[in-house]
């Protein structure tokens, strides 16, 4: 089901499809997580367990919500009832709530990359609004800590997301994408080759590949395997109804097959580059691995320091594309908020009402986006839960709770109780010659595993101390 016979949008091209789907996996989950929770897990440890997981389970559930999403025909909510007999409706409504707590962090992020671009920008120019050569870390802290500016470019953040989004699958989504995305690896292995070439860059590249086991024996397995489980989920797009939403925009003819191994396996490149352009410079210039989420802005900002003349050319362009990948991400994530309600008003014959559905998720949005942008990473309001800044709590009430429950509960339904529902739908475009290793992982593998993910990040959020 394309969905034209009902005034349903759908991708224009594979390759558009596919360039979005990518964008909605490589973003801010591997230029800004995937380095530091790799910093504060151990390093190469994390790095393995966060490829088996991507083997294991990530292609796994790739594959179940592209397929769920075209089989239906639809978005999150209409796909898991339809599916489930009505039984599963609350999966995709966990699925819907999930991008909307990180969508407003998301934005609080994508407006510093966009803060940092201007800023290189003024340094072309020797302009007073520049870097100024200021070190990485002071420049961020005084970003973060004028809460003024950061609630302007979250919402600035958002207004864009918002009017791409507001333009379409086909016209807005699909466009940006086909564009944005080979730029961005361009830029980003320009990144990776300078940053490699640092003095004393080696010991970065040792701490992401030379095998270590300390961090198990340290913060232990499960707790390791919790965070790069996490990751994956973030990551990669899944547990939150992005790829059943992208998947019911699919022509019948689509090779899911493919891209199910396509997706997951360019966001794991795009995610050890994300690695090599940061964890290099951060030995390089002496700094902690474990520095948490400001290794994208303090550590990148010290390596363009140190690029003289060249540096804020490079600044800018990669800051811009920085902004470009968390773009692509944040229209996924509005996309998944928003499809489900224009699917109920296109089945009630009232029209695409897109636009109206995109600014009303833009300014509850900006409401989440300016909590965390008050919040000032913990400097200002309370702690959320009494545990952590108003960032963190939100993405460990998505990443760290819906989306585990949402992927475990699809792959337990699909695995054992509407068992071939999903690989018949694959077939019908694809050779499937991975079918026998996809239907073992889906029945046996990925359910261990998502619910190991998800104790272990139950234990993580409320500090239980099972690990």
């Amino acid at each position: 089901m394309s969905g034209k016979n009902d005034g349903r949008e759908s991708w224009g091209s594979n390759f558009g499809f596919l360039m979005a789907a990518i964008g909605s996996a490589v973003g801010l989950g591997n230029l800004w997580g995937f380095p530091y929770k790799m910093g504060a897990n151990g390093g190469f440890a994390f790095f393995i367990l966060y490829l088996v997981l991507v083997v294991f389970a990530g292609y796994i559930l790739v594959m179940t919500e592209l397929a769920l999403g075209r089989a239906t025909g639809k978005s999150i909510i209409p796909a898991y009832r339809s599916a489930t007999d009505g039984k599963g409706t609350f999966i995709g409504i966990f699925s819907t709530v999930a991008p909307f707590l990180i969508l407003g962090f998301y934005c609080y992020l994508g407006g510093y990359a966009l803060k940092y671009a201007i800023a290189n920008l003024g340094d072309i120019f020797h302009a007073s609004w520049g870097v100024g050569g200021a070190d990485g870390a002071d420049f961020f802290t005084a970003l973060f800590t004028n809460r003024g500016e950061s609630r302007v470019y979250t919402i600035l953040f958002i207004l864009v997301t918002v009017l791409i989004v507001s333009r379409g699958v086909s016209s807005g989504i699909e466009k940006f994408n086909k564009i944005a995305m080979p730029g961005l690896f361009i830029l980003l292995v320009i990144v990776v080759i300078r940053s490699c070439t640092l003095p004393g860059a080696g010991a970065g590249i040792a701490f992401m590949f030379k095998p270590d086991w300390s961090a198990f024996a340290g913060k232990g397995i499960i707790s390791v395997l919790a965070s790069a489980g996490g990751q994956m989920f973030f990551s990669i797009s899944i547990g939150m109804g992005i790829m059943v939403t992208y998947g019911s925009y699919m022509k019948k003819d689509d090779d899911i097959a493919k891209s199910g191994l396509i997706i997951p396996l360019a966001d794991t490149v795009i995610a050890i580059l994300a690695g090599l352009a940061i964890m290099p410079a951060v030995f390089a210039f002496g700094m902690e691995p474990s520095a948490g989420p400001g290794l994208l802005f303090m550590t990148l900002q010290n390596v363009f320091n140190s690029m003289g003349a060249a540096g804020p050319v490079f600044g800018t362009l990669f800051y811009i594309l920085v902004c470009i990948a968390a773009l692509t991400s944040s229209m996924s994530l509005l996309e998944a908020i928003i499809a489900s309600f224009v699917d109920k008003a296109l089945d009630k014959g009232q029209g695409n009402k897109r636009k109206m559905y995109c600014w009303i998720a833009g300014v509850l949005t900006m409401i989440t986006g300016a909590s965390v942008a008050m919040d000032g990473l913990g400097t200002y309001l309370p702690p959320m839960f009494g545990r952590f800044c108003w960032l963190d709590g939100y993405d460990l009430l998505a990443e760290g709770i819906l989306m585990p429950i949402a992927a475990l509960l699809t792959v337990l339904y699909f695995g054992w109780i509407k068992k071939d529902f999903l690989q018949a739908e694959i077939k019908t475009s694809s050779t499937f010659k991975t079918e026998k290793f996809y239907t073992f992982c889906l029945k046996f593998v990925a359910p261990i595993f998502c619910f190991f993910v998800l104790l272990g990040q139950i234990d993580s959020f409320f500090g239980l101390g099972w690990f």
